[in-house]
């Protein structure tokens, strides 16, 4: 993108446009994408140690917070008309039903989380700012590479005011369960 001369300008993609581009073909049910800012991004393989963070943390969450809240496993969620990612979990107000016929959206959320071992630059800039601008109220980001989790809360604009790093031997709650902890151990294996 950066040889694009000034004056030409991006085509924008819309959250229906993404959808009608699926139900086509254009976008194969095997692609692993997700729409941010009106951009189209694909997604690297997911690797083992993405895999198991993933379904560490979906298994601990499902059953710590039985019917308080709802835990989905890199599903949509509807944060804008041109942004629509799959964070790989996030957790959402109850009861379940109601996501029947709508993704959640961020009057929804409680918690979003991305496990990121090749996405960390991502995770941490382009996504980060489009979590914040929509009001997420907490968003983590399990960094495999440094073996920790950046908890970021109080979304202000299009950053988060403020950081917290938790590392290995010690236990992460969110703000919506404090007396929940999640032992970080459990999910940063090896």
């Amino acid at each position: 993108m950066s040889n694009i001369p000034a004056e030409y300008k991006l085509r924008e993609f819309s959250v229906a446009e993404y959808h009608q581009m699926a139900e086509i073909g254009l976008l194969r049910p095997e692609e692993r994408v997700e729409l941010l800012n009106g951009r189209i991004v694909e997604m690297p393989p997911i690797g083992p140690r993405h895999n198991y963070a993933v379904g560490a943390l979906h298994a601990k969450l499902t059953i710590m917070l039985g019917d308080h809240a709802v835990c989905f496993c890199q599903g949509p969620v509807r944060l804008d008309n041109f942004s629509e990612p799959q964070p790989d979990i996030a957790v959402v107000r109850g009861p379940r039903e109601r996501y029947l016929d709508a993704h959640p959206t961020p009057a929804d959320a409680l918690l979003v989380i991305e496990v990121s071992d090749a996405t960390l630059a991502y995770d941490r800039g382009e996504k980060l700012k489009a979590y914040a601008t929509a009001a997420i109220p907490e968003y983590w980001i399990v960094d495999i590479r440094r073996q920790r989790v950046d908890v970021y809360t109080e979304p202000d604009g299009d950053r988060y005011r403020s950081h917290a790093v938790v590392s290995r031997n010690q236990r992460l709650a969110s703000r919506a369960f404090p007396n929940d902890s999640v032992d970080v151990n459990e999910i940063l294996r090896g």
